[in-house]
Protein backbone atom coordinates (compact mmCIF):
# COMPACT_ATOMS: atom_id res chain seq x y z
CA UNK A 1 0.00 0.00 0.00
CA UNK A 2 1.20 3.22 -0.39
CA UNK A 3 2.25 5.45 2.04
CA UNK A 4 0.78 8.77 2.93
CA UNK A 5 3.36 11.42 3.09
CA UNK A 6 2.83 15.23 3.36
CA UNK A 7 4.80 18.06 2.22
CA UNK A 8 6.66 19.58 -1.04
CA UNK A 9 7.16 17.88 -4.17
CA UNK A 10 11.20 17.95 -4.52
CA UNK A 11 13.47 17.16 -8.15
CA UNK A 12 17.08 17.29 -7.36
CA UNK A 13 19.04 17.44 -10.29
CA UNK A 14 16.67 15.05 -11.55
CA UNK A 15 18.05 13.87 -14.99
CA UNK A 16 17.16 10.85 -18.09
CA UNK A 17 19.26 9.91 -20.87
CA UNK A 18 18.32 7.10 -23.25
CA UNK A 19 22.13 6.15 -24.32
CA UNK A 20 23.28 9.00 -26.98
CA UNK A 21 19.84 11.61 -26.09
CA UNK A 22 19.72 13.15 -22.79
CA UNK A 23 15.66 13.65 -22.34
CA UNK A 24 16.11 15.67 -19.59
CA UNK A 25 19.12 17.60 -17.93
CA UNK A 26 19.73 17.73 -14.44
CA UNK A 27 16.59 19.49 -12.97
CA UNK A 28 16.39 21.08 -9.60
CA UNK A 29 12.77 22.02 -9.13
CA UNK A 30 10.40 22.74 -6.03
CA UNK A 31 6.29 22.18 -6.43
CA UNK A 32 5.14 23.59 -3.21
CA UNK A 33 2.20 21.10 -1.58
CA UNK A 34 -1.49 21.59 -2.71
CA UNK A 35 -0.55 24.15 -5.71
CA UNK A 36 -1.59 23.73 -8.99
CA UNK A 37 1.79 23.38 -10.84
CA UNK A 38 2.36 23.21 -15.11
CA UNK A 39 5.27 21.56 -16.72
CA UNK A 40 4.58 23.15 -20.12
CA UNK A 41 6.66 22.78 -23.56
CA UNK A 42 6.67 21.35 -27.56
CA UNK A 43 7.09 17.92 -28.16
CA UNK A 44 10.01 16.46 -27.05
CA UNK A 45 10.88 18.98 -24.61
CA UNK A 46 11.67 16.47 -21.69
CA UNK A 47 8.20 17.63 -19.83
CA UNK A 48 6.51 13.99 -20.18
CA UNK A 49 9.49 12.01 -19.33
CA UNK A 50 9.79 14.52 -15.89
CA UNK A 51 6.10 13.68 -15.00
CA UNK A 52 6.83 9.58 -15.70
CA UNK A 53 9.78 9.94 -13.57
CA UNK A 54 7.96 11.39 -10.64
CA UNK A 55 5.08 8.31 -11.03
CA UNK A 56 7.53 5.88 -11.04
CA UNK A 57 7.05 5.06 -14.74
CA UNK A 58 10.87 5.80 -15.64
CA UNK A 59 13.49 5.06 -13.91
CA UNK A 60 15.78 8.43 -13.46
CA UNK A 61 19.44 8.02 -15.30
CA UNK A 62 20.44 10.28 -11.77
CA UNK A 63 19.30 12.39 -8.97
CA UNK A 64 16.11 12.67 -6.13
CA UNK A 65 12.52 12.76 -6.08
CA UNK A 66 11.46 13.28 -2.84
CA UNK A 67 7.93 14.38 -1.37
CA UNK A 68 8.66 15.85 1.84
CA UNK A 69 11.53 14.09 3.37
CA UNK A 70 10.90 11.28 1.73
CA UNK A 71 13.01 9.87 -1.00
CA UNK A 72 10.78 8.25 -3.39
CA UNK A 73 13.24 7.50 -6.11
CA UNK A 74 13.72 3.91 -6.15
CA UNK A 75 10.03 3.80 -4.43
CA UNK A 76 7.63 1.25 -7.03
CA UNK A 77 5.22 3.16 -9.02
CA UNK A 78 2.48 1.47 -6.75
CA UNK A 79 4.26 1.97 -3.64
CA UNK A 80 4.30 5.47 -4.32
CA UNK A 81 1.09 7.78 -2.77
CA UNK A 82 1.14 9.63 -6.96
CA UNK A 83 -2.09 8.85 -9.23
CA UNK A 84 -1.89 9.66 -13.22
CA UNK A 85 -4.97 10.79 -15.32
CA UNK A 86 -3.65 10.32 -19.03
CA UNK A 87 -5.67 11.56 -22.14
CA UNK A 88 -6.53 8.25 -22.80
CA UNK A 89 -9.72 7.48 -20.13
CA UNK A 90 -8.78 4.50 -19.27
CA UNK A 91 -12.10 3.05 -17.61
CA UNK A 92 -13.58 -0.33 -17.19
CA UNK A 93 -16.14 -0.73 -20.02
CA UNK A 94 -17.96 -3.41 -18.20
CA UNK A 95 -18.23 -1.73 -14.71
CA UNK A 96 -20.30 1.46 -13.98
CA UNK A 97 -19.03 5.10 -13.11
CA UNK A 98 -19.25 4.29 -9.36
CA UNK A 99 -17.89 1.22 -9.62
CA UNK A 100 -14.59 2.72 -11.56
CA UNK A 101 -14.29 5.50 -9.10
CA UNK A 102 -14.19 2.82 -6.04
CA UNK A 103 -12.28 0.26 -7.57
CA UNK A 104 -9.03 1.14 -6.04
CA UNK A 105 -10.33 1.72 -2.66
CA UNK A 106 -12.21 -2.00 -2.85
CA UNK A 107 -8.99 -3.41 -4.14
CA UNK A 108 -7.41 -1.80 -0.78
CA UNK A 109 -10.26 -3.39 1.30
CA UNK A 110 -11.69 -0.02 2.38
CA UNK A 111 -15.21 -0.94 3.68
CA UNK A 112 -15.83 2.85 3.00
CA UNK A 113 -15.36 2.50 -0.40
CA UNK A 114 -18.78 3.06 -2.37
CA UNK A 115 -19.74 6.29 0.02
CA UNK A 116 -15.83 8.02 -0.69
CA UNK A 117 -16.38 7.23 -4.40
CA UNK A 118 -20.32 8.87 -4.49
CA UNK A 119 -18.14 12.13 -2.74
CA UNK A 120 -16.14 11.97 -5.55
CA UNK A 121 -18.39 12.16 -7.95
CA UNK A 122 -20.57 14.86 -6.38
CA UNK A 123 -16.92 16.75 -6.39
CA UNK A 124 -16.41 16.47 -10.37
CA UNK A 125 -20.53 16.99 -10.58
CA UNK A 126 -21.51 13.57 -11.80
CA UNK A 127 -23.48 12.49 -8.97
CA UNK A 128 -26.33 11.66 -10.78
CA UNK A 129 -24.36 9.31 -13.27
CA UNK A 130 -22.78 6.56 -10.82
CA UNK A 131 -24.97 3.86 -11.85
CA UNK A 132 -24.35 4.76 -16.05
CA UNK A 133 -21.67 2.73 -17.70
CA UNK A 134 -18.71 5.07 -19.11
CA UNK A 135 -19.72 4.37 -23.07
CA UNK A 136 -22.66 6.24 -21.94
CA UNK A 137 -21.31 9.15 -21.01
CA UNK A 138 -20.10 12.42 -23.20
CA UNK A 139 -15.83 12.37 -23.48
CA UNK A 140 -16.04 15.59 -20.96
CA UNK A 141 -17.92 13.34 -18.60
CA UNK A 142 -15.60 10.44 -18.74
CA UNK A 143 -12.46 12.93 -18.41
CA UNK A 144 -14.58 13.29 -14.72
CA UNK A 145 -14.74 10.21 -13.85
CA UNK A 146 -11.08 9.52 -14.59
CA UNK A 147 -10.23 12.35 -12.38
CA UNK A 148 -12.70 11.07 -9.53
CA UNK A 149 -10.99 7.91 -9.63
CA UNK A 150 -7.35 9.88 -8.73
CA UNK A 151 -8.75 11.88 -6.29
CA UNK A 152 -10.57 9.51 -4.33
CA UNK A 153 -7.33 7.84 -3.15
CA UNK A 154 -6.25 11.41 -2.08
CA UNK A 155 -2.77 11.06 -3.58
CA UNK A 156 0.13 13.29 -1.97
CA UNK A 157 0.46 14.79 -6.07
CA UNK A 158 -1.74 14.12 -8.84
CA UNK A 159 -0.23 13.98 -11.90
CA UNK A 160 -2.31 14.86 -15.57
CA UNK A 161 -1.07 13.69 -18.77
CA UNK A 162 -2.60 16.36 -21.48
CA UNK A 163 -5.59 15.49 -19.39
CA UNK A 164 -7.65 17.53 -22.06
CA UNK A 165 -5.91 16.89 -25.33
CA UNK A 166 -9.10 14.88 -27.25
CA UNK A 167 -11.68 17.01 -25.76
CA UNK A 168 -13.07 19.87 -27.83
CA UNK A 169 -12.05 23.24 -28.14
CA UNK A 170 -15.56 24.74 -25.82
CA UNK A 171 -14.96 21.66 -23.82
CA UNK A 172 -11.80 22.03 -22.65
CA UNK A 173 -12.12 25.63 -21.76
CA UNK A 174 -15.03 24.31 -19.92
CA UNK A 175 -12.90 21.74 -18.30
CA UNK A 176 -10.06 23.78 -17.44
CA UNK A 177 -11.99 25.54 -15.17
CA UNK A 178 -13.47 22.82 -13.52
CA UNK A 179 -10.02 21.41 -12.71
CA UNK A 180 -9.06 24.32 -11.17
CA UNK A 181 -11.94 24.52 -8.92
CA UNK A 182 -11.39 20.64 -8.32
CA UNK A 183 -7.77 21.38 -7.82
CA UNK A 184 -8.79 24.57 -4.92
CA UNK A 185 -11.64 22.11 -3.11
CA UNK A 186 -9.13 19.17 -2.83
CA UNK A 187 -5.62 20.65 -1.87
CA UNK A 188 -3.91 17.93 -3.25
CA UNK A 189 -0.90 18.95 -5.23
CA UNK A 190 -1.32 18.99 -9.07
CA UNK A 191 1.22 18.33 -12.11
CA UNK A 192 -0.19 19.33 -15.40
CA UNK A 193 1.59 18.59 -17.93
CA UNK A 194 0.68 20.38 -21.42
CA UNK A 195 1.88 21.42 -24.69
CA UNK A 196 -1.23 23.92 -24.77
CA UNK A 197 -0.27 27.91 -23.11
CA UNK A 198 -3.66 28.98 -22.87
CA UNK A 199 -4.60 25.78 -20.94
CA UNK A 200 -1.16 26.28 -18.60
CA UNK A 201 -1.84 29.80 -17.99
CA UNK A 202 -5.39 29.17 -17.40
CA UNK A 203 -5.15 26.78 -14.33
CA UNK A 204 -1.70 26.90 -12.90
CA UNK A 205 -0.28 28.66 -10.37
CA UNK A 206 3.47 28.05 -11.60
CA UNK A 207 4.59 27.13 -14.92
CA UNK A 208 7.85 26.01 -15.74
CA UNK A 209 8.50 26.42 -19.35
CA UNK A 210 10.84 23.48 -20.64
CA UNK A 211 12.67 22.98 -24.08
CA UNK A 212 15.76 20.95 -24.96
CA UNK A 213 15.22 18.60 -21.75
CA UNK A 214 15.88 21.67 -19.24
CA UNK A 215 13.76 24.79 -17.62
CA UNK A 216 14.13 27.39 -19.53
CA UNK A 217 11.89 30.23 -17.19
CA UNK A 218 10.01 29.36 -14.14
CA UNK A 219 7.32 31.46 -13.11
CA UNK A 220 4.02 32.99 -12.11
CA UNK A 221 1.95 33.01 -15.50
CA UNK A 222 1.83 36.99 -15.57
CA UNK A 223 5.29 36.91 -14.86
CA UNK A 224 6.22 34.67 -17.83
CA UNK A 225 3.79 36.37 -20.47
CA UNK A 226 5.02 39.72 -19.11
CA UNK A 227 8.49 39.73 -18.85
CA UNK A 228 10.05 36.40 -20.40
CA UNK A 229 13.61 35.91 -19.65
CA UNK A 230 14.25 34.34 -23.59
CA UNK A 231 12.83 34.79 -26.91
CA UNK A 232 11.81 30.89 -26.68
CA UNK A 233 9.73 32.18 -24.10
CA UNK A 234 8.66 35.40 -25.65
CA UNK A 235 7.59 33.20 -28.64
CA UNK A 236 6.09 30.37 -27.33
CA UNK A 237 3.99 31.76 -24.78
CA UNK A 238 1.82 33.41 -27.00
CA UNK A 239 2.93 36.22 -29.49
CA UNK A 240 5.51 39.01 -29.48
CA UNK A 241 6.75 41.23 -31.80
CA UNK A 242 10.75 41.18 -31.50
CA UNK A 243 13.16 44.44 -32.72
CA UNK A 244 17.01 43.94 -33.10
CA UNK A 245 18.17 47.38 -30.72
CA UNK A 246 21.05 49.03 -29.33
CA UNK A 247 21.20 50.70 -25.76
CA UNK A 248 22.63 53.96 -26.65
CA UNK A 249 21.41 56.33 -23.41
CA UNK A 250 21.82 55.58 -20.02
CA UNK A 251 18.77 55.02 -17.47
CA UNK A 252 16.95 58.50 -17.25
CA UNK A 253 14.98 59.85 -14.24
CA UNK A 254 11.89 58.58 -15.23
CA UNK A 255 13.28 54.83 -15.18
CA UNK A 256 13.77 54.16 -18.73
CA UNK A 257 16.71 53.74 -20.99
CA UNK A 258 16.80 55.10 -24.71
CA UNK A 259 17.50 52.34 -27.47
CA UNK A 260 17.75 52.49 -30.94
CA UNK A 261 16.49 50.39 -33.98
CA UNK A 262 15.95 50.93 -37.42
CA UNK A 263 16.95 54.90 -37.09
CA UNK A 264 14.51 55.56 -34.67
CA UNK A 265 14.92 56.34 -30.48
CA UNK A 266 12.63 54.73 -28.68
CA UNK A 267 12.26 53.53 -24.77
CA UNK A 268 12.43 50.92 -22.61
CA UNK A 269 11.84 50.44 -18.74
CA UNK A 270 15.41 49.69 -17.01
CA UNK A 271 13.68 47.38 -14.78
CA UNK A 272 13.24 45.41 -18.10
CA UNK A 273 16.76 45.42 -19.03
CA UNK A 274 19.16 42.68 -18.78
CA UNK A 275 22.47 43.75 -16.84
CA UNK A 276 25.24 44.63 -19.04
CA UNK A 277 23.64 43.69 -22.73
CA UNK A 278 23.91 46.45 -25.08
CA UNK A 279 22.19 44.70 -28.02
CA UNK A 280 18.78 43.66 -27.28
CA UNK A 281 15.33 42.30 -28.96
CA UNK A 282 13.30 44.60 -27.64
CA UNK A 283 10.10 42.95 -27.29
CA UNK A 284 6.56 43.96 -27.25
CA UNK A 285 2.96 42.01 -26.85
CA UNK A 286 0.83 42.64 -30.01
CA UNK A 287 -2.46 43.53 -27.56
CA UNK A 288 -0.11 46.41 -26.22
CA UNK A 289 0.30 48.09 -29.01
CA UNK A 290 -1.34 51.07 -30.26
CA UNK A 291 -2.83 52.09 -33.50
CA UNK A 292 -2.13 56.00 -33.29
CA UNK A 293 0.23 58.19 -31.58
CA UNK A 294 -0.66 57.80 -27.87
CA UNK A 295 1.45 60.47 -27.02
CA UNK A 296 4.67 58.89 -25.67
CA UNK A 297 7.83 58.66 -27.43
CA UNK A 298 7.45 55.23 -28.49
CA UNK A 299 6.23 55.82 -32.18
CA UNK A 300 6.78 53.58 -35.49
CA UNK A 301 5.22 54.38 -38.99
CA UNK A 302 3.95 51.53 -41.23
CA UNK A 303 1.34 50.78 -43.71
CA UNK A 304 -2.00 47.57 -42.79
CA UNK A 305 -0.81 44.90 -44.58
CA UNK A 306 -3.85 42.57 -43.11
CA UNK A 307 -6.93 42.99 -40.75
CA UNK A 308 -8.28 40.02 -39.52
CA UNK A 309 -11.40 40.40 -37.05
CA UNK A 310 -12.08 37.82 -34.32
CA UNK A 311 -15.02 38.79 -32.45
CA UNK A 312 -14.02 40.52 -29.25
CA UNK A 313 -10.31 41.68 -31.65
CA UNK A 314 -9.16 43.00 -34.34
CA UNK A 315 -5.43 41.19 -35.49
CA UNK A 316 -3.48 43.77 -37.61
CA UNK A 317 -0.30 42.99 -39.47
CA UNK A 318 1.12 46.24 -40.03
CA UNK A 319 4.26 46.75 -42.04
CA UNK A 320 7.44 48.55 -41.34
CA UNK A 321 9.69 50.38 -43.75
CA UNK A 322 12.21 48.12 -43.23
CA UNK A 323 9.88 45.13 -44.95
CA UNK A 324 9.19 43.51 -41.36
CA UNK A 325 6.21 43.15 -40.33
CA UNK A 326 4.08 43.68 -36.64
CA UNK A 327 1.39 42.14 -35.38
CA UNK A 328 -1.44 44.80 -33.36
CA UNK A 329 -4.51 43.09 -31.52
CA UNK A 330 -7.06 45.70 -30.92
CA UNK A 331 -9.81 45.62 -28.98
CA UNK A 332 -13.68 46.14 -31.12
CA UNK A 333 -14.60 49.18 -28.41
CA UNK A 334 -16.81 50.40 -31.33
CA UNK A 335 -13.77 52.78 -32.49
CA UNK A 336 -13.05 52.83 -36.30
CA UNK A 337 -11.19 49.95 -37.64
CA UNK A 338 -8.21 50.33 -39.88
CA UNK A 339 -8.03 49.08 -43.77
CA UNK A 340 -5.42 47.39 -45.48
CA UNK A 341 -3.37 50.09 -47.37
CA UNK A 342 -3.98 52.86 -44.35
CA UNK A 343 -0.54 53.99 -42.98
CA UNK A 344 -0.67 53.73 -39.47
CA UNK A 345 1.41 55.17 -36.35
CA UNK A 346 1.68 51.88 -34.03
CA UNK A 347 2.83 53.10 -30.61
CA UNK A 348 3.33 51.89 -27.32
CA UNK A 349 4.15 52.71 -23.46
CA UNK A 350 7.95 52.14 -22.49
CA UNK A 351 6.71 49.97 -19.51
CA UNK A 352 5.07 47.60 -21.96
CA UNK A 353 8.09 46.67 -23.68
CA UNK A 354 10.76 44.15 -22.73
CA UNK A 355 14.40 43.51 -23.78
CA UNK A 356 16.39 40.39 -24.20
CA UNK A 357 19.88 39.50 -25.35
CA UNK A 358 20.13 39.46 -28.97
CA UNK A 359 22.29 36.88 -28.86
CA UNK A 360 19.62 34.38 -29.22
CA UNK A 361 17.70 32.87 -32.17
CA UNK A 362 14.68 35.44 -32.76
CA UNK A 363 12.35 32.99 -34.15
CA UNK A 364 12.82 30.56 -31.09
CA UNK A 365 9.69 28.82 -29.79
CA UNK A 366 7.77 30.23 -33.18
CA UNK A 367 5.30 27.42 -35.09
CA UNK A 368 6.86 24.94 -32.35
CA UNK A 369 4.46 22.01 -33.61
CA UNK A 370 3.85 19.66 -30.47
Amino acid sequence: MAEQLSGDLRLVGLTKSFEQFTAVQPTDLTISQGSFFALLGPSGCGKTTTLRMIAGLEDPSGGQILIGDKDITSTKAYQRNVNTVFQSYALFPHMTVLDNVAFGLKRRGDKDAKRKAEEALELVQLAEVGRKKPVQLSGGMQQRVALARAIVNRPDVLLLDEPLGALDLKLRRQMQIELKRIQSEVGITFVHVTHDQEEAMTMADTIAVMNGGRIEQLGDPATLYESPRSTFVANFLGQSNLLRATVTGEPGSDGTVVVRSHDTDLEVSRAHLPDGIREIFLGMRPEKLRLGTGGGPNQLKGTVSDVSFTGVATQYLVRMPWGRELTVVQQNDGSARAVVGENVTISWAAEHGFALDAHQDADAGVDTED
